[in-house]
């Protein structure tokens, strides 16, 4: 009976550990190995360690009792707080799924390797160290009845660095990442200076980098869109704005035949987009906004601003000829320029690419583009809401800044289709669904509820669960954005309780029914509800922001 009991117990700790660690490596990935996103996560979920400590507390005293007979009911405790552990780590469907990639695969050797030298201490605890570890223990108790003293306190050191284990198993992923920061930096700058040969093997290329708070994933698709009329176009997939997302691009997917790469740069904190220049040494520059975007991480506007603004630095440190263009309807670019020769686009009367007679339809838009040197052309998209209208300028400015003529931009505009997720229109039936799930910043989410509002003939409803990683001023940030779905929409669903509380109190505030404001704890919930609520006729829904499993 003991003997099934022990193996059972074993097998328990082997697949709570393994489980365990699964999940926390999962949420360091979405994390992007950040110890900061990782640590956030562990402090929203402090419940999620009561089962860590209770068995850590049940299995001591275990040690502590020894050959007491209240032994086994403590056996048998310990052994349920790991099925509850195993329980709770059970894989579920995340919405970003766990990927076991090379570095994890690194991550996870080095587990094994702690694991073995702490399950190596407990052995050498348990066989001749115990009294040494505990000497004041064992001093202390050596007149307890019942109690084999040198014995038991080598076993109750043994057990407790086993229950340590899983015990502090969330600050073991942690530690694991920080013991492998060296070899990922290695492993790191081996793709690094790999992608760096093979763009110097391709000394023709021409690398046009895009960068901006919001707008710049868009911005890639409806160049590659344009400068494919007249070039062979590689550009970073998807959100690939990391640097080492970029040396992958580079990597895989770079061929001799290319003429133009556009490498997208995203940022998080000071200095990352002068990380990613460093690396391809752009020959032109894009900057589509500058806005209070992942202030947790940049601290000041100060920071966000001088950061993006070091892609100009690297085209003018590359090239006094390289072509340099920003948003002109964004006052935040407009104030902080500090390059030469920068061309603006937009629809304000500054912009040196400017769209005029703007019209918008259900469908999208249609405007007029007059070019520097007074060329002219009208244009039809399919794009939603005003801000792809300056988007798609930005884009003809740079396309025939390099050659491409008005007449022939004029048919691919008209075929530029919206990137994923980014106010991406889907129908189904009578129901409009506006795509805007990628990711979420004040002023985007601003622009998303100003194209929800213009559907006045329909009945609007808003599906988010706020906007995250805004620092000190993220409760007021998500306040204002309640206020101003309170004027865009009719129908208002939060996802999660917590974090969307100051969105509630905002649109309250500002006169918003309360029996049209809904909280559902989970994103399938609320979907539920969307397709659910019946107004009698067509339905328009904005999904504003998909927060990973990590923020959940």
């Amino acid at each position: 009976m003991l003997t099934s009991l022990f193996i059972l117990y074993v097998i328990a700790y082997i697949a709570a550990v393994i489980m365990g660690l699964r999940h926390y490596t999962h949420m360091l990935q979405l994390s992007s190995y950040q110890f900061q996103g990782y640590f956030r996560y562990l402090r929203s979920k402090p419940q999620r360690y009561g089962l860590h400590i209770g068995y850590l507390c049940v299995t001591a005293i275990l040690g502590v009792l020894g050959t007491n007979s209240f032994n086994k009911i403590f056996g048998i405790l310990s052994l349920a707080f790991l099925i509850f552990l195993i329980v709770q780590y059970l894989p579920k469907k995340a919405k970003k799924k766990f990927v076991i990639t090379k570095r994890v695969q690194r991550l996870f050797i080095t587990y094994a390797v702690v694991f073995l030298i702490l399950m190596g201490i407990s052995c050498w605890c348990y066989l001749t160290g115990g009294e040494t570890l505990y000497g004041i223990f064992i001093a202390t108790k050596n007149n307890v009845s019942n109690f084999t003293i040198e014995t038991d306190g080598k076993k109750l050191t043994a057990i407790l660095i086993v229950a340590l284990f899983i015990g502090l198993l969330p600050l073991v992923t942690a530690l694991c990442n920080l013991i492998n920061k060296p070899i990922e930096k290695k492993v790191n700058d081996w793709f690094i200076h790999d992608a760096q040969r093979m763009l110097k093997e391709h000394p023709g290329l021409r690398i046009i980098g895009i960068t901006g708070s919001y707008g710049k994933t868009s911005v890639k698709y409806y160049l590659w869109t344009l400068l494919s009329e007249g070039f062979r176009v590689l550009m970073t997939p998807e959100s690939y704005n990391t640097p080492m997302g970029v040396v992958r691009t580079i990597r895989e997917q770079l061929t001799p035949m290319h003429e133009i790469f556009i490498c997208e740069m995203g940022a998080r904190h000071v200095h990352d987009i002068k990380e990613i220049t460093d690396i391809v040494h752009p020959d032109d520059g894009m900057l589509t906004s500058i806005g209070p975007q992942h202030l947790e991480t940049f601290h000041s506007m100060e920071n966000i601003i001088n950061t993006k603004l070091e892609l100009f630095d690297a085209v003018q440190e590359k090239s006094s000829k390289g072509l340099k263009f920003a948003n002109g309807d964004n006052e935040i670019i407009v104030d902080n320029l500090r390059h030469d020769n920068v061309v603006l686009y937009g629809c304000s009367e500054k912009c040196d690419y400017r769209a005029t007679e703007v019209k918008f339809t259900s469908d999208g838009a249609s405007f007029k583009v007059t070019a520097p040197n007074g060329d002219t052309a009208d244009f039809t998209m399919k794009l939603l809401g005003e801000h792809n209208v300056t988007n798609v300028v930005g884009a003809i400015a740079m396309a025939h800044s390099m050659g491409i003529p008005m007449s022939k931009l004029k048919m691919a505009v008209r075929r530029i289709t919206p990137a994923p997720h980014r106010q991406e229109l889907k129908k189904h039936g009578n129901v409009s669904i506006i795509d805007d799930a990628y990711n979420s910043n004040p002023m985007g989410a601003k622009r998303a509820l100003d194209t929800l509002s213009k559907f006045e003939d329909s009945v609007r409803i808003l599906v988010t669960p706020g906007m995250v990683e805004l620092g000190e001023k993220e409760a007021e940030y998500n306040k204002e954005f309640g206020k101003q779905a309170a004027e865009a929409a009719d129908y208002i669903i939060l996802v999660g309780s917590v974090h969307t509380r100051p969105i509630k109190e905002g649109a309250l505030e500002s006169g918003f029914s309360e029996d049209k404001l809904f909280v559902k704890e989970n994103l399938k919930d609320a979907v539920d509800l969307m397709y659910e609520i019946d107004a009698g006729k067509p339905k328009v829904i904005l999904l504003e922001n998909d927060l990973p499993d990590n923020y959940l």
